[in-house]
């Protein structure tokens, strides 16, 4: 599995037959409604040319369900899966054309071309956040989606998960680099990507503590 950190909390995932995107941010639209979050790093306009066989929102905030964003990659000339929770399911599926639009709640799952997707708790401002586990059928990969620390979080997430990919940076509901260390101990990764830090902020990712993380570059493949 090839993965790459589109910044904030975006990742694309890429397998031998299916690239799937997750919550990509690639626009100034946050900047319109908050000024102070303007981006720090320019969009890579190659990214446009990627065409996604699956997309997945885990909640609509404008940071990870952008329409300015979306309408890049999803359209009436379009044929992708999209994976999202209620929220965001009532807002994408009027972008019409031949999408598969799937309302993926919590406990909700979905097999395509081998990879497995279920949704899972997530604790945070919107109201039908998700988490995400993919698993490919040889490893388990867990986005957790913009989320504090809550127990009942846990009793979604399945033993064997190779990576996590948690936001650190502490405010807008979202841990803080203590609570995701005290969060991957309990998952037990083998790998913890910190993500939505250095696109609206200057925090330093390799403060985040936990001892087998990888520490990600925008627009680069994260190397697990």
């Amino acid at each position: 599995m090839k993965i790459t950190w589109l910044g904030q909390a975006g990742l694309l995932f890429e397998t031998d037959k299916l690239k799937i995107m997750i919550d990509p941010y690639l626009s100034d639209s946050v900047e319109k409604i908050n000024p102070k979050n303007y981006r720090r790093v320019p969009v890579d306009e190659s990214l446009f040319e990627i065409r996604p066989h699956v997309m997945i929102f885990t909640h609509n905030h404008l940071d990870h369900y952008d329409p300015e964003t979306v309408t890049r990659f999803i359209g009436e000339e379009t044929d992708v899966l999209v994976l999202a929770p209620t929220s965001v399911w009532n807002e994408v599926r009027k972008l019409g054309g031949d999408n598969n639009y799937v309302k993926f709640d919590r406990h909700t799952q979905w097999t395509e071309q081998g990879v497995r997707f279920t949704a899972v708790k997530a604790e945070h401002s919107d109201i039908s956040p998700i988490g995400v586990i993919i698993d490919d059928g040889e490893k388990k990969y867990y986005v957790t989606g913009d989320t504090l620390y809550n127990e009942e979080i846990f009793e979604d997430i399945p033993d064997g998960i190779f990576a996590v990919f948690v936001p650190v940076n502490g405010v807008g509901n979202n841990m803080n680099m203590t609570d995701a260390k005290r969060f991957c101990q309990h998952v037990k990764p083998q790998v913890a990507v910190p993500i939505h830090c250095g696109l609206f902020d200057e925090k330093d990712m390799n403060e985040f503590e936990y001892e087998n993380k990888v520490v990600p570059t925008i627009y680069k493949e994260i190397k697990l």
